[in-house]
């Protein structure tokens, strides 16, 4: 899932932005509704977290643009105020949900999860392949029955090409679905964390290289 964290105050912008990593998202943090429109205008993201008082472009007017452009990215709402009628107000706008500030990460990771559900097509709860099963919700992976230890990197990974067994997906849609901003489209992330993904899933081999620069899971 790629998020994007719109937060003025820098402290808590990173650190949402960390936790959101720690849980396995794509996360890129602005501190301003510039940045963030510049940033929109560029990537595809699955939620935005925003928050609502930002210095520059005010996060009404992002929210306002962002439901007139009929995209599919969904809006997390963050707020000072909490009262009912705040709360209307940034649903009105066209915010998907709102959260008063403070509030608990658990519920803030919660949301995002739930937003991310509605951003993209209906999945079946348990991603299949062959003898692979991965639970997006509770994070486990498993072949042949043998729990998968994987990084947060390899996990969304596999769970990408699971979406689409059979499909060849794009190192380039990798890493803008797997990684952040951070990444150098350049590098070779992509190659490394594959490599890493199929000894974990051991043998027979089940991840495809194809030729044009994607890759594909089937059946061994």
């Amino acid at each position: 899932m790629r998020v994007l964290v719109v937060e003025d105050f820098e402290v808590l912008a990173r650190s949402v932005g960390t936790g959101l990593r720690r849980e396995g998202m794509a996360v890129d943090v602005v501190l301003d509704g510039t940045a963030a429109l510049d940033r929109l205008a560029v990537t595809r993201y699955d939620v935005v977290v925003l928050d609502r008082d930002l210095p520059g472009v005010h996060g009404d007017e992002i929210c306002r643009r962002l439901a007139h452009s009929r995209c599919e990215t969904r809006v997390l709402m963050l707020t000072a105020s909490g009262t009912i009628e705040d709360r209307v107000d940034g649903l009105s706008l066209g915010a998907d949900d709102y959260l008063p500030k403070p509030f608990a990460f658990a519920e803030l990771v919660a949301r995002v999860r739930a937003l991310g559900r509605r951003a993209t097509p209906p999945l079946p709860p348990t991603l299949t392949c062959g003898d692979i099963a991965l639970d997006p919700a509770r994070r486990t992976a498993f072949r042949g029955g043998r729990r998968l230890d994987l990084s947060p990197r390899e996990f969304a990974l596999l769970e990408c090409l699971l979406a689409v067994p059979g499909l060849v997906v794009s190192a380039e849609e990798l890493l803008e679905r797997v990684w952040d901003e951070a990444a150098d489209p350049f590098s070779s992330a992509v190659k490394h964390t594959v490599h890493r993904l199929r000894a974990k899933l051991g043998d027979p081999p089940v991840i495809e290289t194809v030729r044009e620069g994607g890759y594909r899971i089937g059946p061994s």
